[in-house]
């Protein structure tokens, strides 16, 4: 059985509201490529995952000036790379962005590969932020997916108020939607997500504000509530993350200086999850400890 069609209008209408609403943000200018190329490409995409654009956008300014590079960054310390990476959150993409920066200038001399495949085997590097370092850095014609696309096609094509789990099916609605000018296809991607953060938002969408109002399939059968498939977040207060991130933050307030073990959070409410906490940053080699001390890798 065939699968619904996209309507017309999300191709036709939607690059003219990109050109025209679209966010300034530093990945998006032409001096940003001309200064630091698909590296700097990459390390946004890895700054970006679950975390905003208002908070990544400071965090990359200053990592690129330190490491505008894969082979400067990849003569640093893990200790440095995580330090910097400060309160941006899931610090374990740091050390991934760092092992990344390693392999990309031992395998390929110090150049961020152009090849899908070739991305894929990098340290940390998935489905999406390969296919977006092909399409935003190199100009090349992929389905770029990420959650806002995915919203953004569940909704205007699938009569949905959330996207399914993700799957293939989504790469390939997405790709049936390209133009097939290089240009226009990264430009349209672009769009698809800048509609999905900025309109078509999950918890409160702007339907009235949107340039696919006329032809969205949700909107057109009134919006219904067709239930929610996504997995939940745990909250963060009192998770074992929010112990995770304040023994991460005494380390790095400490460095390069090591902390005596009964030092570290000794007035956390449940020990144990302290303790959780300390053993799982050493095992994600977030953390090393030496003796009775803790500190930030080496």
């Amino acid at each position: 059985m065939p699968g619904p069609q996209a309507p017309s209008d999300v191709v036709s209408r939607l690059p003219t509201w990109y050109r025209s609403t679209a966010r300034d943000l530093p990945w998006r200018r032409a001096e940003f490529h001309d200064e630091f190329g698909a590296w700097g490409v990459l390390v946004s995409e890895f700054m970006l995952q679950q975390t905003p654009v208002s908070r990544v956008v400071p965090h990359l300014e200053a990592w690129l000036a330190r490491w505008p590079t894969p082979a400067a960054m990849a003569s640093a310390s893990a200790a440095e790379v995580v330090h910097q990476w400060a309160n941006l959150g899931y610090p374990r993409r740091a050390l991934w962005l760092f092992r990344a920066a390693v392999e990309i200038t031992e395998r390929h001399g110090g150049i961020v590969p152009r090849d899908v495949e070739a991305l894929l085997a990098l340290s940390g590097i998935g489905d999406y932020t390969a296919r977006a370092v092909a399409v935003f850095a190199y100009g090349d014609r992929h389905p770029v997916v990420d959650t806002n696309t995915r919203r953004v096609l569940a909704r205007a094509v699938q009569g949905r108020a959330q996207p399914a789990p993700p799957s293939r099916r989504d790469l390939e609605l997405m790709d049936s939607l390209l133009p097939d000018s290089l240009a226009d296809a990264a430009e349209f991607n672009a769009a698809m997500m800048e509609l999905g953060a900025t309109m078509c938002t999950s918890r409160a969408p702007r339907c009235e504000q949107c340039p696919l109002a006329n032809s969205c399939a949700w909107l057109a059968a009134g919006r219904p509530d067709t239930g929610d498939e996504r997995r939940r977040q745990a909250t963060y207060e009192g998770s074992d993350r929010q112990a995770r991130g304040a023994v991460l933050r005494l380390l790095r307030d400490r460095s390069p200086e090591a902390v005596p073990l009964d030092l570290v959070l000794p007035e956390w409410p449940d020990p144990r999850q302290r303790d959780r906490a300390i053993d799982s940053l050493i095992a994600d080699g977030l953390a090393e400890a030496d003796g009775m001390a803790l500190s930030l890798p080496r």
